[in-house]
């Protein structure tokens, strides 16, 4: 974990993984981040993928380096609690990130009384206040009728698994969070943030030229399987079995590529029988993969993975090869060796490799990643911390179950 945010606190009143991933990136570059939990755990807390015992990997992933207080929001007392902790004074304080509702006891009016300047960071489902998930944002957007092989129907959607609305939106809060935080630094303003999945989702696609594409050509794009769409870009198997993604994006590339297939040849023969050039622009390499797929695959499939990635390795070209997760989970580049993982143990009492922050500083140490912590964990030191409460109040809420206590 870095420190480069030290001295921030912020509130986290979420669950699921937008608002929870926001607050991870925060935490992970040094904020304080406590995040607020009814007592027993929100919606989120036994979420799969589970251990046998029951730990959420899943919880612990989301939440590491988090302190935790767990609160009865159900009673006046809890929900005022809650406010006074968002609500806190100092210039480092103040600042909320949420994914309630934009209406209630966390509503912008309602802890602007308390404290003028108040930050609300607050992820949304629809900008109109309805609910959205990231599956029901990703159908609306019509990424299942691009996704899958090329021989489904046309009606036929195939959903992808990764919430990348979600985790886009986490992102984009946590930036927004600190944006947000200079302008008050600036102008003493505070302000409510509000970051919808259903925005995050449509202008990203619209940003990818995706919006204008389909209006300019009165038509929705046909799938294209495990092809790349407007370059070079396809699965390719091996002669042992392997398959690997190979891509020819850059000049550089699409060069090494034909020398490694020893293809350069075969390639001047279609472009003088087509009339075109491959050498500089992807996108003519795309509408010629008809011609192009086929030559490479008949050269592919005559080698060994091993061999034909270390030779593309030796001239700058761009290959994957295909593994399961299990795999990757195994793999030394991406995690055995790679120093944004810590071997810990985590409050699921397993021991596995642990992510710190992906950001990488020059000349920082990255420390050791930080674990989630233990549902109502630090729910007396914050109390006592943040509000300045003395033991004795603490206790009597603990014991009237307004504050939850440690579960370990």
């Amino acid at each position: 974990m870095y420190g480069i945010l030290n001295g921030l606190r912020v509130i986290e009143a979420s669950s699921f993984v937008a608002s929870p991933s926001a607050g991870l990136y925060l935490a992970q570059l040094g904020a304080e981040v406590i995040r607020v939990d009814t007592i027993g755990g929100g919606p989120d807390y036994n979420r799969w993928p589970k251990s046998d015992e029951g730990a959420s990997f899943y919880w612990e992933g989301l939440n590491k380096g988090k302190k935790s207080i767990t609160v009865d929001i159900g009673t006046d007392e809890g929900k005022a609690l809650v406010q006074d902790l968002a609500c806190a004074p100092g210039k480092n304080g103040g600042i909320l990130l949420t994914n309630f509702p934009q209406n209630g006891f966390l509503s912008h009016k309602a802890l602007a009384e308390k404290r003028k300047d108040i930050i609300i960071a607050r992820v949304m489902g629809q900008a109109n206040g309805g609910p959205a998930l990231d599956y029901t944002v990703n159908c609306a957007l019509g990424y299942p009728f691009m996704t899958g092989p090329q021989s489904l129907p046309d009606d036929e959607p195939v959903n992808h698994v990764l919430p990348a609305w979600d985790l886009l939106a986490g992102a984009y809060t946590a930036f927004s969070l600190l944006a947000a935080d200079k302008h008050r630094a600036t102008t003493g303003e505070g302000g409510e943030y509000k970051i919808p999945l259903t925005d995050i989702g449509v202008t990203a696609m619209a940003n990818m030229g995706q919006l204008a594409e389909v209006l300019f050509q009165d038509g929705n794009r046909s799938r294209h399987g495990n092809a790349l769409y407007g370059a070079f870009g396809k699965d390719f198997k091996t002669a042992d079995g392997k398959r690997m993604m190979i891509m020819a994006i850059t000049p550089r590339q699409w060069r090494g590529l034909l020398s490694v297939l020893e293809i350069e040849k075969q390639v001047v023969e279609v472009e003088s029988a087509r009339g075109v050039s491959f050498a500089k622009d992807e996108g003519v390499r795309y509408e010629h993969s008809d011609a192009l797929y086929p030559l490479i695959e008949s050269r592919v499939c005559l080698r060994q993975a091993d061999e034909l990635q270390a030779a593309l390795d030796a001239v700058g070209g761009c290959w994957g090869q295909y593994q399961t997760v299990y795999e990757a989970a195994k793999d030394e580049d991406l995690v055995t060796n790679n120093p944004i993982f810590s071997e810990i143990k985590n409050p699921s009492n397993y021991t596995y490799p642990t992510p710190g922050s992906a950001l990488t500083i020059a000349n920082q140490s990255r420390g050791t990643a930080n674990v989630a912590p233990h549902l109502g964990q630090h729910s007396a030191s914050i109390l006592q911390s943040v509000l300045d409460l003395d033991a004795d109040t603490v206790a009597n809420l603990i014991s009237q179950g307004v504050v939850g206590e440690s579960n370990l």
